[in-house]
């Protein structure tokens, strides 16, 4: 279930099977954050369409992300994500 959190929309099946999970409900956090920026970047993308490769700078960045809470998940460690561990904390769900 933690390995689901971090693939995009599908927090959503953790989310309603394992929120009280407390090791499952850390990364659920930290991948809906994840999805919300990336929600975010979307929006910005298509408003902002010139700056197109601004937006796959992020997106790298977010893939980076993904990569080191699925490895996080896998060794069993709660470690926050850099750049969005904080804001995922802050969540209350």
């Amino acid at each position: 279930m933690g390995i689901l959190a971090y693939l995009g929309i599908l927090v959503i099946i953790p989310y309603l099977v394992a929120k009280n999970d407390p090791f499952v409900k850390f990364h659920i956090k930290q991948g809906l954050v994840l999805v919300i920026i990336e929600v975010i970047g979307w929006v910005l993308a298509l408003i902002f369409w010139p700056l197109w490769m601004l937006f796959w700078i992020g997106k790298l960045v977010i893939f980076i992300l993904v990569i080191i809470g699925i490895v996080n998940v896998v060794q069993g460690t709660e470690k926050n994500l850099p750049l969005v561990g904080g804001y995922a904390q802050r969540l209350n769900i």
